[in-house]
Formats: C-alpha cells, sequence, structure tokens
C-alpha cells in the first residue's frame, strides 16, 4: 500500500518514485529547476490520488489516468492545466515502464489533450516605452531596474533565464548574450543599443555597490547583493507597469510575448523568431502569429464598407 509523507497541508517532499524521476529530469535530462519544480507538483497530486484509491505503483492503469483527469476538471482546472498534468503523468508512466516498475506500458495508450490556442497577452508598443521609462532617476536602484526591463524587452528571455544570467554569458561590446534556456539548450540573441546602454550603466556604477565586497558571477543583484530571484523580478514589473498606469495585468513574461509580437508585426521571419525565443518547434511561435490576424480581423471590422 502506498503511504503518503506529510499532511496536505504543508509542503510535501515527494514520494521516493517521483523522487527518481525528478532526479532523473534533472540530472540526466537536464531540465531547468523550474520545470521540475512543475513536474513534482503535479505528480504529487497524481500520487496523492493513487493513494487514496489504494492503488500500487505496478498496478497503475488507464482508469487510473482518466480518473484523476475527471478529478482535475470537476475542480474547475483549465483545459491547459489539465493538459500539463497529463503530460507530466505520461512521462512518469513511460519512465516507471522503463524502470521495470510497472507491468502495462500505460503511457503508449494516453493521447495528449489538445490544448486550446489563447492569443499571448500584450501591450501596445506605447505602453512598452512608457513602462521602459517607468523608474525614477532618483531611486537607488534606478540603473538595475531600467537596465533589467530594457534586456527583458530587447531579448524575450524568460523570467528563468534572467535570473540564471551570468557576467559570462553577456558581451556588451558585441552586442549580444548567451541563453541557457530549456534542457540547457543555448541560445545566442541579439541586444540592441538601449538595452546595452542600461547594462553598461548598471555594470560599471551600481552593480559593484550592491555586491558590497562579495562575489558572485550574477548579473541582477537584490539590495542585499544576491541574486535577483523570480518574485522580485516579477513585483518590479508589477510595480514599474502601475507606475506606467498600464491596467492590464502585466508580467515579465508579458514582455517577452511584446519581444516576439512585435518582431513578427514588423515583419521578421517566424523562423528567426523562433531561434530568438529558444522554441524547439515552430508551432509554439506561430501563436504570436494569431496576435496580427487578430489586429487585422479588428481594422478589418472597423473599416471595410461592408463589415
Amino acid at each position: 500500500m502506498l503511504v503518503a509523507t506529510q499532511p496536505a497541508n504543508k509542503p510535501k517532499s515527494p514520494a521516493p518514485l517521483v523522487k527518481r524521476f525528478l532526479d532523473y529530469l534533472f540530472i540526466e535530462c537536464g531540465l531547468a529547476g523550474s520545470t521540475v519544480t512543475a513536474y513534482q507538483r503535479d505528480l504529487n497530486e497524481f500520487w496523492d490520488f493513487l493513494i487514496a484509491d489504494d492503488v500500487e505503483p505496478g498496478d497503475i492503469t488507464m482508469d487510473e489516468v482518466q480518473r484523476h483527469l475527471i478529478a482535475l476538471q470537476q475542480r474547475g482546472l483549465a483545459v491547459s492545466s489539465i493538459a500539463r498534468h497529463l503530460a507530466s503523468i505520461k512521462v512518469f508512466l513511460r519512465h516507471l515502464f522503463a524502470e521495470r516498475v510497472l507491468r502495462r506500458d500505460v503511457a503508449s495508450l494516453i493521447e495528449s489533450v489538445k490544448k486550446w490556442r489563447t492569443i499571448p497577452k500584450t501591450v501596445h508598443h506605447s505602453q512598452v516605452d512608457a513602462l521602459l521609462n517607468a523608474p525614477d532617476t532618483k531611486d537607488e536602484f534606478y540603473l538595475r531596474d531600467k537596465a533589467l526591463l530594457e534586456l527583458m524587452y530587447a531579448t524575450g528571455m524568460r523570467v528563468s533565464e534572467v535570473v540564471d544570467l551570468d557576467l559570462s554569458q553577456i558581451n556588451l561590446k558585441l552586442g549580444y548574450v548567451r541563453c541557457i534556456g530549456k534542457g540547457r539548450k543555448e541560445r545566442i540573441v541579439p541586444v540592441g543599443r538601449a538595452a546595452r546602454e542600461a547594462m553598461a550603466e548598471y555594470l560599471e556604477e551600481l552593480r559593484e555597490r550592491l555586491l558590497a565586497g562579495r562575489s558572485s558571477d550574477a548579473v541582477f543583484l537584490s539590495r542585499t547583493g544576491r541574486r535577483l530571484d523570480r518574485t522580485n523580478m516579477w513585483r518590479l514589473v508589477r510595480k514599474y507597469a502601475y507606475a506606467a498606469g498600464i491596467d492590464n495585468p502585466l508580467s515579465p513574461h508579458t514582455l517577452r510575448h511584446c519581444f516576439a509580437t512585435h518582431l513578427l508585426a514588423g515583419g521578421a521571419d517566424l523562423r528567426i523568431v523562433q531561434e530568438l525565443l529558444g522554441h524547439a518547434d515552430v508551432t509554439t511561435t506561430q501563436v504570436y502569429t494569431h496576435v496580427d490576424e487578430a489586429q487585422l480581423k479588428r481594422v478589418h471590422t472597423q473599416f471595410h464598407p461592408r463589415p
């Protein structure tokens, strides 16, 4: 019989089989820590479901998987969230079968949930300009925050990529940044003039003061000289979005969406944008073309004599 590790109201450590799988993802597959954490959350829920049904790991069938998905749906989870859960479970079950824990290859019977494509939330060029100009020059962290916002919009980097960015990954003289993305895949992204200037000013005038004699490879530092974390990045973007008078919810990932959308709207090739974003599949990048299609439809409806 499966045994729960900790009470449900406390953060749980993964069960041994789940932990082995997570270690495999992190060490052998090279997935990012945030991705492994997402797998852990999903699989902890699935493990709890198996505990409640008194199901041994070797006896998992499609019936358990389907009932778990139905339970997620009844909780009101979005289709995209259920699809993520299913993807996590499928990879986990494939691993259990390969490890000869699972008696049948249940993963081969699972079809991926077809996710609804949603248009990424973006803001207009003028609103991005307002956001980038929102940091107050009198603020003690102005140079850092200005550089941070400029770099995110200039490169379309993920939050995790910016947080993990080290000095060795940037070359302002040549104007590029070396991103370490999902699966530890590297890509080179050009950095525009405005972002280069903001980064140079921050590195020369503020970063050393934040270090206060300590040593760190991190590019972006907190007030205590430690590597800036994801939570602080979200807070900073929200703070300056509010200061810029942007009513729409805005996050660091919104700047990534804006980066891609504005490039495509300006005539950039889809494959080039795919490379800049670090997408393994071009279909992931194609969602940004839908934004332009939506804009075309609005313009057509507004101006065509027979809408």
